[in-house]
């Protein structure tokens, strides 16, 4: 055993057999000890890094390197949704437990007009336990990394590199390399990293993918959408003496206030202690920004115009952020890339389908990415280039299609939700009324519509890459 508790022997067969100190049984008795010798460097630390990291150790591998550019997991603090999905994955890898502890379970959705606080449709979501085996939970986005990095803190075989740029990323070789700069430590050099298997988790500013694109002569533009958003988290105590705040916070509601060309989601969080909200809007900040500005220091008065015809209760919860404390955050994407992997190097989560929030999707398709690539690349037989490659290609099989609708279905979700005055603006509310008067059928709001969900929350991911692995490796031309 070693000193975080881990313990790793051979079983006679060539194969590694692995078992951590609570007793949790992984997936290593199945791998072949030449694929989990292979060395693999994970760039990027976010969710989807994270998650890959934990998945891959999970499945037996023990030379896993993960590369951040940040100093430390210092995640802004928001709010995140955790639907079953992505419950499902994080419960396999054995840190759903922490992580559903401070979360708070999701009963119902409330679409309201943003002027007015009317109501426009109710959704009850308490079915979705019976259905998918989880509830749908929302909770603070640092619980979640942090609930992760401490999972991957199980096993000494993943090391972890704070306070990294990684450049000049070369994929050509079957071997893939790239030189990790140090940002702040002038005693340390830069160097060059090689491994068997790169992975890029590095967001949508991605360098990984510039190389990536690069080499199959491609470019896949970023996108901007012309929304930004604005992240707000508000204390208990800083609602504690408005009554119909604290009826917010103590509530299992999420709302939706919908308005032209904006809207504000809210729920509450760390066992309802914190009311979060996260704000679309047109993107004026930004309109002069140079294109890797993704940030920039809001004005309190300019956010409290932004939705300065919003109704009253929302203006007094807005007023309640501290002046120097808003922040807005740039919401862009890409278009969908020619292929998600090249050689010996693939892509996850944001670096190769960012979205925009209006689905709550984000993370739990990051997730999803993980835990497939946990799958594939543990089954293949030998740890050869073209068997690496193979499994890759079995990944962008399962993964690439469904993540790009969901990016799709939540553009189109947004477009709705922001209509103004318009015949689409009268068919989208009277979808809402035909809702709310007990009737049934598709929900404008499509993260609260029952189809969408059960395409979302209802597919086994780490099911299906082990069914489309049996089926296709031997057959998948590299």
């Amino acid at each position: 055993m070693d000193a975080t508790g881990q313990m790793q022997q051979s079983n006679g067969s060539g194969k590694a057999e692995q078992s951590t100190a609570n007793g949790r049984s992984t997936s290593s008795a199945n791998i072949d000890s030449a694929v989990s010798d292979l060395k693999i460097c994970i760039i990027g630390a976010g969710m989807g890094g994270l998650t890959t990291a934990l998945a891959l150790a999970e499945a037996g591998f023990h030379n896993i390197e993960v590369y951040e550019y940040a100093s430390d997991l210092g995640f802004v603090g928001a709010g995140i949704q955790m639907a079953p999905n992505m419950a499902r994955i994080l419960d396999r890898l054995g840190v759903w437990e922490e992580i559903a502890r401070e979360a708070v379970v999701l009963n119902e959705t409330s679409i309201r007009e943003g002027a007015t606080d009317e109501e426009l449709a109710n959704v009850d979501l308490r079915y979705i336990k019976q259905q998918y085996g989880y509830e749908h939970m929302v909770g603070h986005r640092s619980t979640l990394a942090h609930a992760l990095y401490d999972g991957c803190k199980r096993y000494s075989t993943i090391k972890f590199n704070f306070g990294v740029q990684c450049e000049d990323i070369d994929l050509v070789s079957e071997h893939p390399s790239f030189k990790a700069v140090p940002r702040k430590d002038p005693n340390q050099q830069p160097r060059t990293v090689s491994c068997d298997i790169l992975l890029g988790a590095d967001g949508i500013k991605s360098n990984t993918r510039a190389a990536l694109l690069k080499h199959v002569g491609a470019d896949a533009q970023i996108v901007d959408t012309h929304q930004a958003a604005y992240r707000i988290m508000l204390s208990r105590e800083q609602m504690a003496s408005d009554p119909e705040l604290l009826k917010l916070i103590d509530s299992d509601l999420v709302i939706r206030w919908i308005g032209e060309k904006r809207h504000i989601i809210a729920y509450p969080v760390e066992n309802k202690t914190i009311y979060n909200l996260s704000t679309t809007q047109p993107d004026t900040n930004f309109a002069a920004a140079p294109s890797a500005t993704y940030t920039t220091k809001g004005s309190k008065k300019a956010m409290l115009e932004v939705f300065g015809d919003y109704c009253p209760m929302i203006q007094r919860m807005l007023d309640l952020v501290p002046e120097g404390e808003v922040c807005e955050w740039k919401l862009r994407v890409h278009e969908p890339l020619p292929t998600w992997y090249v050689n010996s190097t693939a892509l996850v989560g944001d670096a190769c389908h960012p979205t925009l929030p209006h689905l709550a999707a984000g993370a739990a398709q990051a997730i999803e990415d993980a835990a497939v690539l946990g799958v594939v690349l543990a089954k293949i037989p030998d740890g050869s280039p073209p068997s690496i490659k193979k499994a890759f290609r079995i990944y962008e099989m399962v993964r690439k299609d469904r993540a790009e609708t969901l990016v799709a279905m939540a553009a189109a979700s947004g477009k709705s939700l922001h209509l103004g005055s318009s015949a689409a603006k009268e068919e989208r509310d009277k979808a809402f009324a035909a809702l709310k008067a007990g009737g049934k059928g598709p929900v404008p709001d499509k993260w609260a519509d029952a189809d969408v969900q059960k395409m979302h929350y209802g597919l086994d991911i780490v099911k299906v890459a082990e069914e489309v692995f049996e089926k296709e490796f031997n057959n998948s031309k590299s």
